[in-house]
């Protein structure tokens, strides 16, 4: 019998994009929680990477490449290529106005912009892949902010497992934030145990991808798709 206490995370990768508004140099309140994912994930073997978002000159679109559509400079290429070499995908942010950030948008607009490549098995691009996420702030907003964001990277072709959302938020109005004092929602347990959740099942379902060799191809070809298609409308006027 497989003991399924048992767990390894090696082979595995993931990526953390934190859409803060602040640049490194300033203190994060959602990278702070996202580092609890990563401890997770770090702990079990995978290896994890995070990217502050606002330090990078991302420009607005949704192309692979804004730097062929009359901008300047874009460094969302060489963020793509770190997207695409990561098992897991966890997109970090904020809430604002009772929304994810602008540049949690905008991260999701170039996600959109590879949308239409296709993997080695013909497949959309992002197949085989999992994804979660992480939002902070002092005002309501993480499940409506985790139902976007969630709804548009599967939309994309990741998947998204149970429990895939994870986030903390204070009394309603200006007051700390997550991490403040160095205290400040620590000891949440509702944050604690979806965080905890988030980054095991996260982990899980990239195993299970991984072990499968990617999700299954029958009926989600992006050039073979009839081929699946066995549907025959009971009334032949409609046929």
């Amino acid at each position: 019998m497989t003991d399924e206490t048992q767990f390894s995370g090696q082979g595995l990768s993931a990526l953390f994009l934190n859409c803060s508004l602040k640049r490194s140099d300033q203190q994060s309140h959602t990278q702070l929680l996202m580092d609890n994912a990563i401890a997770i994930m770090e702990a079990n073997g995978v290896a994890a990477q995070s990217l502050r978002l606002a330090d990078y000159d991302i420009a607005p679109g949704v192309q692979p490449d804004m730097r062929d559509h009359g901008w300047d400079n874009d460094d969302w290429p060489a963020i793509q290529e770190k997207v695409l070499a990561a098992d897991i995908l966890v997109l970090g942010t904020p809430i604002w106005l009772g929304d994810k950030s602008s540049i949690c948008t905008r991260a999701i607009e170039r996600l959109y912009g590879y949308s239409g490549e296709t993997n080695a098995r013909g497949q959309y691009v992002y197949y085989g892949r999992t994804a979660g996420s992480i939002i902070t702030g002092n005002e309501d907003g993480i499940k409506h902010c985790a139902m976007n964001m969630l709804y548009s990277l599967q939309h994309l072709g990741y998947v998204v497992p149970p429990q895939a959302d994870a986030g903390w938020i204070g009394e309603a109005g200006p007051g700390p934030s997550y991490g403040d004092d160095g205290k400040v929602g620590l000891d949440n347990d509702f944050t604690r145990r979806n965080t905890t959740f988030m980054a095991w099942n996260l982990m899980h379902m990239a195993s299970m991808l991984k072990k499968a060799g990617g999700y299954p191809v029958p009926g989600n070809q992006k050039d073979a798709w009839e081929a699946g298609t066995h549907f025959d409308h009971p009334n032949p006027e409609y046929r």
